[in-house]
């Protein structure tokens, strides 16, 4: 009788402290959505339009967070799939007069696709694995690349890109800059985080994480390494040209610094700054680096970029996960796959 209430007194904080640290993301993520909801109501028309240019970098930085966080592949060319769609939505809108959502969407999200498949299928799919260097400098260089042929390719405008985009539309309605081109991408921005977070808890989702940690044992265990880092970044590639396709309407432009290195080191701060391997990180990252960016070239408009290069190296330097870190313990920030390490015996029912 003694040994049975000695158990259960064991069971009952063990289950309690579980349920505390489930509840802290979900709080977390409800919160983010609920504070992008009410923003409309109380930013000036101005900040929303920036509000919404953050929510669309958001998205971008999904992407990246897949690839590098989950799966560990350091993509330093990711801003070639979001500039790609960029400018093949906005070649169909100035030559074909494409701009049905539902048309420019899909459509930057193929190209985004096709492209990541396209060089995922050189860099990933070789006879040999390929060495996280290879990868590096491989996207590096086909971002490089893309940024050169944008420049120097006068149908492509060269260096003053394509101007003068018209607004993307439903019907006869234009969806132009302001509340409702807010909350398109933030609905886009909620579904394909919603999607990401099905798939990065998911046995799939398992399996990226051990590629991450260490890619000669998940070879060993008979997965296909090489065919989930090329499905990983494909489908990260869909996400980042679903994203340039959504950028390049709000802005009304495409240049040639959304395919470059410029884009693809500004993803990884993003991500870095929020922590990796997490979504909501990159969320958080994003709107962070963004925000105090913003805040900066307005108050200190001669030093901002050396300000903000600085918190960004102290951030870095002495929370390495981020600032994500600071609210999630590393299992929640990890995700939920069985029972905890060394608390399975006893707290299981």
């Amino acid at each position: 009788m003694t040994e049975t209430t000695q158990t259960t007194a064991l069971r009952i904080p063990l289950r309690v402290s579980r349920s505390r640290q489930l509840q802290v993301l979900p709080i977390i993520e409800i919160v983010v959505l609920v504070i992008g909801a009410l923003l409309p109501l109380v930013l000036k028309d101005y900040l929303t339009v920036y509000a919404t240019r953050v929510l669309i970098l958001c998205l971008f930085a999904l992407s990246f967070d897949l690839v590098w966080g989950y799966a560990g592949i350091m993509s330093f060319g990711q801003a070639v799939f979001f500039g790609t769609a960029g400018y093949g939505v906005a070649l169909l809108a100035r030559d074909l007069g494409v701009t049905s959502i539902l048309l420019v969407l899909p459509a930057g999200l193929l190209i985004g696709l096709a492209f990541a498949l396209l060089l995922g299928g050189f860099l990933l799919l070789g006879r040999h694995p390929s060495s996280v260097i290879f990868v590096s400098l491989g996207t590096l260089t086909g971002s490089y690349a893309a940024d050169r042929v944008a420049r120097g390719w006068y149908y492509l405008g060269g260096q003053n890109g394509i101007p003068s985009i018209p607004p993307m539309s439903l019907g006869s309605y234009d969806i132009t800059e302001g509340p409702v081109y807010y909350y398109l991408a933030l609905g886009i921005l909620v579904l394909v985080y919603l999607l990401c977070r099905f798939l990065v808890r998911s046995q799939f989702g398992l399996a990226l994480a051990g590629l991450r940690e260490n890619e000669q044992r998940i070879a060993f265990f008979g997965y296909q390494v090489q065919r989930l880092k090329a499905i990983i970044f494909s489908f990260a590639g869909a996400i980042a040209g679903l994203a340039g396709s959504l950028y390049a309407f709000h802005e009304g432009f495409v240049w040639p610094n959304m395919l470059g290195v410029v884009m693809s080191t500004q993803v990884v701060l993003y991500v870095l700054f929020g922590g990796s391997g997490t979504l909501i990180g990159a969320v958080i990252g994003t709107v962070a680096i963004e925000a105090v960016s913003f805040w900066l070239s307005n108050s200190y408009q001669d030093i901002w970029p050396i300000i903000l290069g600085a918190l960004l190296l102290l951030v870095i330097l002495f929370r390495p996960a981020g600032l994500i870190s600071l609210i999630l313990s590393e299992r929640e920030r990890v995700g939920n796959f069985g029972r905890p390490p060394g608390k399975g015996d006893h707290g299981s029912s």
